[in-house]
């Protein structure tokens, strides 16, 4: 089906999704996003209506964006033009944002960061959101979207609201921090995480502390960290202390 789509004029898909019945129209909506040709995506663009359709045929089109294993620039265009001024649905608008991380993510690590208008749009667009965020939630959902992107730039943003922010918006920055990969978890990451766990600055909640925690086992410990991570389990719940101590017997292993 998927290859059909893609050797379809942009009628024939619009004609398809306009004529499909209602409980296939998500399948077809994926497969369109699957098929990822100009055709498609263009017909998709006429046919999706973000100030019209139902939320969850507009949810199922940006998880199949945000879950397409290699997404085209055309595509982040799509979802960015289709998110850009309109008034949506807050789930529409949290799935879309945090799919603008994915997919500029993947693109990047297809090598078309600096290539692309569109990854660089899609950046300003969560970095921009991300400094006019007022509320909390909103704040968190921007700082998710940055952990799907996992640019290396934008540590140094994710580590102050790691360290600064209240709660929910520290464990958020703290779990994006950990989906980068070793080689960007740098002494100045160990470093922040350590104050985290320990409390140093001030205090944070235990997912948070428990978060950091991991980042400093997963990512070379030094034996000062492992030492000092199994002296602080005194201190913590009988369920944290034992979840440490498993990571820390694992990580012997």
């Amino acid at each position: 089906f998927i290859q059909m789509l893609r050797s379809a004029k942009k009628r024939d898909v619009l004609q398809l999704l306009r004529r499909a019945p209602e409980e296939m129209l998500p399948f077809v909506v994926e497969a369109a996003v699957a098929a990822q040709s100009v055709a498609s995506l263009a017909a998709l663009s006429d046919f999706l209506d973000f100030g019209k359709e139902a939320k969850s045929l507009l949810e199922k089109f940006l998880y199949a964006a945000a879950f397409s294993p290699r997404p085209s620039g055309e595509l982040l265009r799509l979802v960015l033009d289709k998110l850009n001024g309109k008034q949506l649905a807050p789930e529409v608008w949290e799935t879309g944002i945090v799919a603008v991380g994915s997919l500029v993510g993947k693109l990047c690590r297809q090598k078309l960061c600096g290539l692309q208008q569109e990854v660089e749009r899609g950046v300003e667009t969560i970095l921009g959101g991300l400094q006019g965020a007022e509320e909390e939630p909103e704040v968190v959902v921007y700082l998710l979207a940055l952990g799907s992107a996992g640019l290396p730039e934008t540590i140094p943003t994710l580590l102050d609201y790691a360290e600064e922010g209240p709660a929910a918006v520290a464990t958020a920055a703290v779990s994006a921090l950990r989906r980068f990969p070793a080689r960007h978890i740098s002494s100045k990451v160990k470093r922040a995480m350590r104050r985290i766990f320990h409390g140093k600055r001030k205090s944070y909640e235990k997912t948070c502390r428990l978060a950091a925690a991991e980042m400093l086992l997963d990512n070379e410990p030094s034996p000062m960290d492992v030492l000092n991570i199994l002296l602080a389990t005194n201190e913590l719940e009988t369920e944290t202390a034992t979840f440490l101590l498993l990571k820390v017997q694992n990580s012997l292993r």
